[in-house]
């Protein structure tokens, strides 16, 4: 009897560490009023409970609410010491500028909202309550390991004059940009349900397959997320040339019908000036780009420049990190500057062509390493936008035929934040940093540099077998931290928890120093708190050169170097470490290639006077 027990219990706790997600399928009906901004919808959510626990309640985020005056976004607006300048108006002089919330702002018309109209589970109406943008639901039927229930829901929505990310009528007269527009159940996963009301930070959700019908003016193209299955009933240059169209307008509206395969977002933009391209990507996806006719002819000869580019982009990140698995893709203006959502992007159009280049090859890696690695971008902002902002880096260097330190800038950035005394650890969540720049610098430049300086730690064929080893093993699934850092570890056969814990959970800095030699022994003092493997280049007398590589005892390991003499580890907590030089010398460089993020590199180098 004990030993059944006993085996019960390990199978409970096996079951239990094992790695699940949640699935959520929504099927839509929208019906959009374009003159007044207001939409009303219907929703089917099929919800699979792929958890070992049992459910009594659900939540959805309605992001929409956040676009009113006194909600919890505009008084951490009105609170920021450095706000966004797009979610603020100066409304005092230029002596005295006064940053005021442009949600504060807005008139009951230009607001956003979702009201429930009406929510129910397999036919059952169920209580609920709303705070913020957050809805509170009690199930009628709880929901048991691995099995499935149903929602129903009916809603009303306005589209929020444009301030972030989603609204209405952009700075560059997009009239509909729909980012985060419907009623979205919060995503749960082995650390609970994670319904935090919005406050700016970006996103998270649970995957699933998407139906959406969009019923709108019939003068108006769509472009965003999903495969449109009508395009000769709908035309706007979806059509194929060799059928004839047959639109079915109906009180002067057309429905635009989507699906979009396991995703865990549903985006679109909607004009009634949009030009429209098409591009197939060699061995690679359709793409598709909508914008503003009224742009100026030379940005859109940049726009027309798009497909070769984008053939270089698929190219790189497909080889680099993985396949792009679905068949379409879009690029559309609209929105309030670039911002990536399942199988398209939104950005602001009216760029030179560097610019535009930049924002789409950026936006376009968030496929890799948002909408397929789909970490919580939450709570870690840095797994995203760092990774894109690495690999984006590389291949705009190319493109751009730039690459003047192109890192250099990063680590730049970098530094100012970590000599400012206002640097947060990268684990702090999005919406708990206390400066805006802080959380910008932390997430896209400290975190690229996470990346950057692993290839240094583990050497850049690990690195690189690392970022395909990753996308292999966590596409389709939401990833942590821990995640990437054990398949790196896999990758390099070196211990990396330490490097993981300092640069991310920590603002512990990096810098090391050459001890001026007395006698031919070479002396190296780690100023900094953060330990790291040491490359040292001498310099001899002789105009000979060697490089010298120091691992790091707590690596239980060294990278692969071919060309360099390797020495005993240094034990980490050891402020400094010394060995003999071979013969005379005259100058000694700590990381010759300054591929570490050393915060005081003018003491990295000793020159015999």
């Amino acid at each position: 009897m004990k030993k059944a027990l006993l085996l019960l219990v390990f199978v409970a706790i096996s079951a239990n560490a094992q790695y699940w997600q949640q699935k959520t399928d929504y099927k839509m009906d929208i019906d959009m009023d374009v003159k007044t901004y207001q939409y009303l919808g219907k929703q089917k959510i099929t919800y699979k409970n792929n958890s070992p626990e049992t459910l009594t309640k659900v939540y959805f985020h309605l992001y929409n609410n956040a676009f009113q005056p006194g909600s919890a976004m505009d008084v951490k607006i009105q609170n920021m010491v450095d706000p966004d300048r797009r979610v603020v108006t100066n409304v005092g002089t230029k002596e005295a500028p006064i940053n005021q919330s442009r949600i504060a702002m807005l008139k009951p018309e230009e607001e956003g909202y979702l009201k429930i109209k009406k929510l129910s589970q397999k036919g059952t109406e169920l209580t609920y309550s709303v705070q913020g943008t957050i809805l509170e639901v009690e199930l009628a039927k709880a929901i048991k390991p691995g099995k499935k229930t149903s929602f129903e829901v009916e809603f009303e929505g306005q589209v929020p004059k444009q301030i972030r990310r989603s609204g209405r009528e952009s700075k560059e007269g997009v009239t509909l940009s729909m980012t985060q527009w419907y009623p979205k159940l919060a995503a749960y996963d082995d650390e609970g349900w994670h319904a935090n009301p919005y406050l700016g930070a970006e996103f998270y959700a649970d995957w699933g397959d998407y139906e959406v019908n969009i019923t709108i003016d019939k003068d108006y193209t769509i472009g965003g997320t999903g495969y449109l299955q009508n395009p000769q009933e709908i035309g706007h240059g979806y059509e194929n040339s060799d059928k004839k169209l047959k639109q079915e307008v109906i009180d002067g509206k057309l429905t635009w019908k989507f699906k979009a395969p396991n995703v865990h977002d549903f985006s679109w933009a909607a004009d009634n000036d949009y030009e429209h391209l098409k591009h197939q990507v060699p061995n690679g996806p359709e793409v598709h780009f909508l914008y503003k006719n009224s742009l100026s002819e030379e940005r859109k000869t940049s726009w027309g420049k798009l497909p070769k580019i984008m053939d270089k982009l698929f190219g790189f990140y497909n080889s680099q990190v993985g396949v792009y698995p679905y068949k379409q893709y879009t690029v559309v203006q609209g929105g309030d500057g670039g911002m990536e959502y399942a199988m398209c992007t939104l950005i602001t159009g009216d760029r030179n062509y560097e610019s535009l280049v930049g924002v789409v090859a950026h936006e376009l890696a968030h496929t890799w390493f948002q909408f397929l690695l789909a970490s919580n971008e939450t709570k870690h902002a840095w797994m995203d936008e760092g990774s894109t902002t690495y690999i984006s880096t590389l291949i705009e260097s190319q493109i751009l035929e730039n690459d003047e330190a192109s890192f250099g800038r990063v680590y730049n950035s970098y530094l100012n934040l970590a000599t400012s005394g206002k640097e947060q650890p990268m684990t702090t969540h999005g919406d708990a940093f206390d400066y805006g720049f802080g959380y910008g610098i932390s997430s896209y430049s400290k975190g690229s540099l996470f990346v950057f300086q692993l290839g240094y730690v583990i050497g850049k064929e690990a690195l690189q077998k690392t970022l395909k080893d990753y996308f292999k093993a966590y596409s389709f699934k939401h990833p942590k931290p821990e995640d990437f850092i054990r398949v790196a570890e896999k990758a390099s056969g070196i211990e990396l928890d330490w490097y993981l814990n300092y640069w991310t959970r920590t603002t512990k800095t990096i810098d090391y120093e050459v001890i001026a030699p007395i006698t031919n022994k070479i002396t190296i003092s780690r100023k900094g708190k953060m330990p790291m493997p040491i490359e040292l280049k001498i310099t001899y007398t002789d105009n000979s050169e060697e490089l010298i590589y120091i691992p790091l005892d707590i690596m239980r390991g060294q990278k692969k170097l071919t060309d360099a003499t390797v020495l005993n580890d240094w034990a980490w907590a050891k402020p400094t470490y010394g060995f003999e030089a071979k013969k005379d010398f005259k100058k000694i460089e700590i990381d010759p290639n300054q591929q570490m993020m050393d915060v005081d590199r003018t003491n990295n180098v000793w020159v015999k006077k």
